[in-house]
């Protein structure tokens, strides 16, 4: 007697798997494209997503502000000077 090959393939599963995930979006494109744009389900989404936001202290907004603040004055000026000394030798030599 002849025993049944009980291994599956790994090739053909995989493209089973993919098969399934494709008709599964597009269902989901379908249903989506009938349903048009909900403004309410939009907006209920938003709520949801900004109440899992972690907001910033009053206290860690104004150092972390005051830290941006002053890195990006400290660069402009770093640019400017360099600048300058840059357009001081060009005017040297021409």
């Amino acid at each position: 007697m002849a025993k049944k090959d009980t291994k599956s393939d790994p090739k053909r599963d995989n493209a089973k798997a993919q098969s399934k995930a494709q008709s599964k979006a597009q269902s989901k494109a379908q249903s989506t494209a009938e349903e048009g744009f909900n403004l309410a389900k939009f907006l209920e989404g938003t709520k949801e997503e900004l109440g899992k936001v972690v907001w910033p202290s009053r206290q860690q907004l104004i150092s972390e502000s005051a830290a941006v603040i002053l890195m990006v004055s400290l660069s402009a000026s770093l640019i400017y000077l360099i600048d300058q000394v840059f357009g001081w030798a060009s005017r040297q030599v021409f």
